[in-house]
């Protein structure tokens, strides 16, 4: 190799090797560092929760404000509808939730009891089986126990961790309402300290990120909202214990396209099974009738084919989703998709005039 190839390769080097020095040196720091960002992030969740309240709100108001209300009349309609309304679902919904979490927490052992009978008596029946056959059934179903016990108590543990932060939650109505009030002078104030060189960049970028994706996830929260209302109650009026934890369950879940409706279906499915074979039915009855529901009038209504993405790269995002973040990361892995694909077209695309 000669000396003017050499010299370029070992400047490369020398730069690698220094941020493999650097990032390690960056992690042995860990603990002190790792205390002052929880605080940083601590602090900042207010902002983000108001941030995309605000989002979410300011087109409802600007269409009521086109419709000649006035903007302070529209802003405090929505503002107290939406607040009005996620308030009382906290006090009403959370309290019931939390008591029917610790009461299947409480009731688990019976379920898997019932399970275990049933493991007893497919055992005697399928004896001539090999043991190991046997044995992985025990096992897989004492796992399963014990996920869903650590699950449970870990969803306690985070909604109580929530009530526990709930004077920093308090702050985002305040600042959602300062938000909607001066959303033009926030925007001119973001347009200002943008570089020259990147604020039309910046601005096609976030029309195009909001066309792609605003629709979509407000329509999203509409429809699992409605189905988490339908779905508890029917639950409720078919006799099934638990209606409003698995309603939430149910409406949350829909929001992972093609898996969603699977995930949530089982919980409900799985209680059923253990009181009798007309409750699975019926469960199954209304699972299948939310999810046409679902499919055939919420969705083309309110939510539209707002993505424009190939199904195929939704499966993608969804399986890397759930390998990085489980249930969490499905849930937003699509919009992540979504926002990378318009990135991707836009700088295609100013590449290509460029």
């Amino acid at each position: 190799m000669k000396k003017d190839q050499f010299v370029p390769w070992l400047i490369r080097l020398t730069v690698l090797l220094l941020i493999f020095l650097c990032s390690y040196m960056f992690l042995k720091l860990a603990p002190i560092w790792e205390p002052v960002l929880k605080v940083i992030i601590t602090l900042l969740v207010p902002f983000f929760i108001a941030g995309f309240i605000t989002y979410l709100l300011h087109p409802i108001i600007e269409k009521l404000h086109q419709r000649h209300i006035p903007r302070w009349l529209a802003i405090l309609l929505i503002y107290l509808l939406f607040f009005g309304g996620v308030g009382f679902s906290v006090v009403k919904g959370l309290s019931h939730i939390i008591k029917q979490l610790q009461e299947l927490a409480v009731g688990m052992p019976d379920l898997f009891e019932i399970y275990h009978n049933w493991i007893r008596m497919l055992n005697n029946q399928t004896s001539h089986l090999p043991p190991f056959f046997h044995t992985r059934i025990e096992q897989t179903l004492v796992d399963l126990e014990n996920t869903l016990n650590q699950s449970i108590d870990s969803l306690i543990a985070g909604i109580k961790e929530l009530l526990n932060g709930i004077f920093v939650l308090i702050v985002v109505p305040f600042l959602v309402f300062y938000l909607l009030k001066d959303f033009e002078s926030v925007k001119r104030t973001a347009w200002y300290i943008t570089p020259k060189q990147w604020r039309k960049h910046a601005c096609s970028l976030l029309k195009q990120i909001d066309e792609s994706l605003g629709h979509y996830i407000r329509g999203q929260l509409l429809v699992i909202t409605i189905l988490m209302i339908v779905a508890a109650l029917s639950l409720w009026a078919i006799g099934m214990p638990y209606p409003i934890l698995l309603g939430v369950i149910i409406g949350i879940t829909d929001i992972i396209p093609y898996f969603g409706p699977i995930l949530g279906a089982l919980p409900a499915v799985f209680i059923a099974a253990a009181i009798s074979i007309k409750k699975i039915f019926l469960v199954a009855g209304i699972v299948l009738f939310l999810q046409f529901l679902e499919g055939n009038v919420l969705s083309p209504l309110i939510v539209g084919k707002s993505l424009h993405m190939h199904p195929i790269f939704i499966i993608f995002a969804l399986l890397v989703g759930e390998e990085v973040g489980g249930i969490f990361g499905m849930i937003v892995a699509v919009p992540i998709l979504a926002v990378i694909r318009v990135l991707f077209v836009y700088f295609r695309t100013y590449r290509t005039k460029h």
